[in-house]
């Protein structure tokens, strides 16, 4: 298959990554009464109390954004796609297009004593979706089987080393989704900083 190939999984994933990370926001609640008017103290109450919603809500998305920010930064090295690849990309869109459904039960429990369930549960969707950026990356990198003949072979590797460990931080937060939930959720928000940076060879490439 040719370059315009690649093109199109990127299309498609694109469109897969917008609608997923759109689903977040429906998890957002206004009042329970649309034509009751509450005086501003009380308004200002109620949208506090949804503090879990948005914390779960910044959580998803930046772990949604920066999959798609990462999923971009592959796909500048990857010019050619064979079925495997193509099979890969699909189960990493499915475990994206899953994940509004683990932060729609975060954010119903996270302040109920039975909230573990619903944490340990995100925070195994995470581990889901950095495993599958894992096998994705090492499969089209391998020997250089789907990259540019000119890939940068110092980006390629700092890609490597920034993946390699991903899946054993998220068992971390699936941990602490045990211990303390609200822990475990910040965590897997820092996680989605951490990984939308570059590789420390990227950073460090020198200019032309």
């Amino acid at each position: 298959m040719d370059d315009k190939e690649t093109g199109r999984v990127e299309a498609f994933s694109d469109g897969v990554f917008a609608v997923a990370i759109t689903l977040l926001v429906l998890n957002i609640h206004g009042l329970d009464n649309p034509l009751s008017h509450p005086a501003d103290s009380d308004l200002a109450t109620i949208l506090l109390r949804q503090w879990p919603t948005y914390l779960a809500f910044a959580t998803s998305f930046a772990t949604i954004g920066v999959m798609w920010i990462n999923h971009h930064r592959l796909f500048t090295h990857i010019k050619r796609v064979d079925t495997n690849l193509l099979a890969l990309n699909l189960l990493l869109l499915f475990v994206i297009v899953f994940i509004p459904f683990p932060t729609a039960l975060l954010t119903s429990y996270i302040t109920h004593p039975e909230n573990h369930i619903a944490a340990v549960l995100y925070s195994a969707t995470c581990i889901l979706l950095a495993i599958s950026f894992n096998v994705l990356w090492r499969y089209a990198s391998h020997k250089n089987r789907l990259l540019d003949k000119d890939a940068d072979r110092e980006a390629v590797q700092a890609i490597t080393n920034q993946y390699r460990f991903g899946p054993l931080f998220y068992v971390i937060s699936l941990i602490l989704a045990f211990i303390y939930v609200p822990a475990s959720v910040v965590l897997n928000l820092l996680l989605a900083l951490f990984f939308a940076l570059p590789g420390r060879h990227a950073r460090s490439a020198p200019e032309d």
